[in-house]
């Protein structure tokens, strides 16, 4: 695996990464509300929007509610985290109740727009499937036609020495990408 670096390439893409060292640098209600807004900008299936988001900023009983349905491994390095966040989706359509089969890939879409708002006003994130599912689903009363994407940690970089190991390695191990070539092919 190789790092491509075209320089064509958006630069806010290739900054985007995902720290687990965060510093203590609060963010604004305000800036926060901006990320959030840069995932309803998402394109999805019929324009159906199937994503909601439910956080707290770190220091809150709300953020506390949110950390303790982390996954251990995860709760190490999210604690110093200025925000959390849940993205919840609509497993079905609204208009007619039938299945979405094109829910996840629409919340990754809003997550994705989500990020590269946030590493543009220097706001780094960092996605995560570990944690319990049970627990969040009742912690947030998610009703069952809804399904837990994700959680999502945010904030500003902070000194990767502050981490135990094995995240202090993690963080400053090179990133590394396939190469255009190894996940694409051009049909004749």
């Amino acid at each position: 695996m190789h790092h491509n670096n075209n320089s064509r390439l958006n630069e806010l893409i290739r900054k985007r990464r995902s720290i687990r060292a965060f510093s203590d640098e609060e963010i604004t209600a305000e800036d926060l509300t901006t990320i959030l807004e840069a995932a309803t900008w998402a394109p999805s299936s019929m324009n159906e929007q199937p994503w909601r988001y439910l956080y707290a900023r770190k220091g809150t009983a709300g953020y506390a509610r949110l950390w303790n349905c982390l996954a251990d491994a995860n709760k190490t390095w999210t604690a110093n985290a200025a925000a959390l966040i849940v993205c919840v989706a609509r497993k079905n359509f609204s208009r007619n109740g039938k299945p979405n089969r094109h829910y996840m890939h629409d919340c990754g879409l809003a997550n994705e727009n989500l990020f590269v708002q946030a590493i543009s006003m220097n706001i780094y994130t960092h996605a995560m499937g570990g944690f319990d599912m049970e627990r969040t689903k009742n912690e947030l009363q998610v009703p069952a036609d809804e399904e837990v994407v994700c959680f999502i940690a945010l904030g500003y970089a902070g000194d990767p020495s502050q981490l135990e190991e094995p995240n202090r390695s993690r963080e400053s191990a090179p990133r590394t990408r396939k190469s255009v070539e190894e996940v694409s092919t051009e049909i004749a």
